[in-house]
């Protein structure tokens, strides 16, 4: 089955307002530029999103929170985004925070069919009782509070119950695909991006090499095609446009 469609602005056409989307990236290593900007073109707005972060102001998944496209994220790091700090504690976003392994483990048994799953990561925190800052409200009150999760011992020690999460979309980027949707992650592109794929119920996969069936060994393929559903074959100028949060040089 071929999956490639001619443009990012194709692969994200219908992707409506209110969807749920998991995206790959960490800070702004191996993050589907492309789709995002596309998206952000598109027009949806209520976004929920599941993300190692929030993209940085300017670049990432900050373009659609700087336009208010996003409603709700889930992730583990809210670092180098001021808007972000902003939204979030002026009552215009929904955040929940997750341990970074968590939030892997949940996105993979996701994709993997596994509803949930238990972990001694967050026994004894506020997390685990309840009560931590979802949302504020404008005038600094908690507005919406997370509720406590279901505890249970295994050989005497203690683990909380964790949702494995699936969502409407996924957006990734890989450095190699083929046109079945299989997929190769180069160093440190290979973050989030296979397990926001596996939880897509409808993967979005931009590439910055598109090769033919069958020139990809299945021993170098990291995600088999079967979770990829669109593939968006990069620009010669698209593919090179790589960022860094912070740019350390030496004399």
């Amino acid at each position: 089955m071929d999956k490639v469609r001619v443009s990012a602005a194709a692969a994200v056409a219908d992707i409506p307002d209110g969807a749920s989307l998991a995206v790959g990236g960490f800070g702004l290593s191996g993050v589907p530029e492309a789709a995002i900007r596309a998206l952000h073109e598109q027009g949806a707005t209520g976004l929920e999103v599941v993300s190692n972060n929030c993209g940085v102001d300017g670049r990432g998944l900050g373009v659609l929170l700087a336009a208010g496209r996003i409603a709700r994220v889930t992730g583990s790091y809210v670092g180098e985004n001021k808007e972000f700090a902003r939204q979030y504690l002026s009552g215009e976003l929904e955040v929940e925070l997750v341990p970074q392994g968590t939030l892997a483990e949940r996105l993979r048994a996701g994709g993997a069919g596994i509803p949930a799953f238990y972990t001694p990561a967050r026994v004894g925190t506020q997390v685990a009782r309840g009560g931590l800052p979802l949302r504020y409200a404008p005038d600094g009150s908690v507005a919406v509070a997370s509720p406590p999760k279901e505890a249970r011992d295994f050989h005497g020690r203690p683990h909380v119950l964790e949702h494995g999460i699936t969502t409407d979309f996924a957006l990734v980027r890989a450095w190699r695909g083929d046109r079945h949707g299989n997929l190769v992650f180069r160093r440190a592109a290979a973050n989030f991006n296979p397990l926001a794929a596996m939880a897509g119920r409808t993967t979005v996969a931009e590439v910055e090499e598109l090769v033919e069936p069958g020139e990809l060994s299945p021993d170098e393929v990291h995600l088999p095609g079967v979770f990829v559903q669109r593939i968006v074959a990069l620009t010669p100028e698209q593919a090179p446009d790589k960022q860094i949060e912070k740019r350390t040089v030496r004399p």
